[in-house]
């Protein structure tokens, strides 16, 4: 499954690692794509992980989902 999502807060470098850290920390993420310019986190993904869970991680980063 994919899913994007708009996140707020992006600004640099830092925080599109941290945005990769977090979420990438979920068990079945298989790839992830933060695009500053676009604000959007496109996330790949199978079982277990959720819309929901990737949504917890990125507020977990310290970012907002719009």
């Amino acid at each position: 499954m994919v899913e994007t999502l708009q996140v707020e807060g992006m600004n640099c470098q830092h925080c599109v690692n941290k945005i990769e850290k977090f979420v990438g920390e979920l068990q079945g993420v298989s790839q992830i794509n933060v695009n500053l310019a676009e604000k959007n986190v496109q996330v790949e993904f199978n079982a277990p992980t959720t819309p929901e869970k990737i949504k917890e991680a990125i507020l977990d980063a310290g970012f907002d989902v719009v």
